[in-house]
């Protein structure tokens, strides 16, 4: 089929303004689920009122938030768990644990047997940061479930069958 051919019966596709509709808001509906770094570092602030750990999150990055959470999530915990387990390329875990041991909010282990691998737990100001973020995530939580329940036991169970399909299907096979 030429692109004109698919263009022509775009035209003629009543559902066209609809499908690209959906397509501007998944794009839109993703970012919401990455909330604004400024907006979660201002929670985090708020709630938590220790002067070092705002002093912390002002050059704290994201990625850093995600190894840090990782490892109090895991501890004690190797790079190579982190990357696979969180899908983080294992440079970026290499070069943020290096980053979170030199804010000490991780320190990191050798085992007596085994002086290559490296076991990396959080540091006391590191669990103080970690719990901040659990709780940034399950004020987060909160938030979205009050928001699922404007919606009918019929419309939930549709946006369940949309979001399983969504996980299964493969957007490259026609």
């Amino acid at each position: 089929m030429s692109p004109s051919a698919d263009v022509s019966s775009q035209n003629d596709d009543p559902t066209a303004p609809l499908t690209a509709e959906i397509m501007a808001l998944l794009s839109k509906v993703s970012e919401r689920f990455e909330p604004d770094d400024h907006e979660m570092k201002q929670w985090m602030m708020q709630n938590f009122g220790n002067p070092t750990l705002s002093e912390l999150l002002q050059d704290m990055t994201i990625m850093g938030l995600r190894v840090l959470d990782a490892v109090g999530q895991l501890e004690p915990v190797n790079g190579i768990t982190i990357s696979k387990q969180y899908r983080i390329p294992k440079g970026s875990v290499s070069k943020t644990t290096r980053r979170l041991i030199t804010k000490k909010l991780i320190s990191q282990e050798s085992l007596p047997n085994n002086k290559k691998e490296i076991l990396f737990r959080l540091t006391p100001l590191g669990k103080q940061l970690f719990e901040a973020h659990r709780s940034f995530d399950r004020q987060m939580e909160k938030g979205f479930l009050r928001f699922l329940q404007s919606y009918q036991p019929d419309e939930l169970r549709f946006m369940v069958r949309l979001l399983k399909d969504l996980t299964e299907v493969s957007f490259l096979k026609s």
